[in-house]
């Protein structure tokens, strides 16, 4: 697995326990994404459940969601930033509402990754208008 691989999974599993429930409608649009994303390219699928474990085992800990956010910063190279954070506006969409929790989360990725606040709000508007229902 590509250290970018991992860390983008991390923001997609972070996003999803933002707000303490994994929903299936989030967990289906993780692995759609796995699998159809041309960045995840050369990824085992199958070994999509033990990074997602990886990661929900570090949010145990007491400066888990820092060092999440800390270990994405470092695993995704700089040129996919944008990619992570859409990644993650995506799996927080993916369920028709988000919680208090995930858009903080939300900012704290964003931050973190320095992604201007405009170029935030296209890839936020994006996800929103795939995900709206019809």
């Amino acid at each position: 697995m590509a250290e970018h691989h991992e860390g983008l999974i991390y923001a997609m599993v972070l996003a999803s326990a933002a707000d303490r429930e994994m929903t299936d409608s989030e967990l289906q649009s993780m692995g759609d994404m796995v699998r159809n994303l041309p960045v995840f390219d050369g990824f085992n699928e199958e070994d999509l459940p033990d990074a997602t474990r990886a990661c929900a085992e570090l949010l145990n800990d007491d400066a888990g969601l820092e060092k999440a956010i800390e270990f994405i910063r470092t695993k995704v190279p700089a040129r996919l930033y944008e990619t992570a954070y859409a990644i993650s506006c995506d799996v927080v969409a993916a369920d028709g509402s988000a919680s208090q929790e995930e858009l903080r989360l939300l900012e704290m990725i964003r931050h973190s990754l320095d992604i201007d606040r405009l170029v935030a709000a296209g890839i936020e508007r994006g996800a929103r208008a795939r995900h709206m229902p019809g």
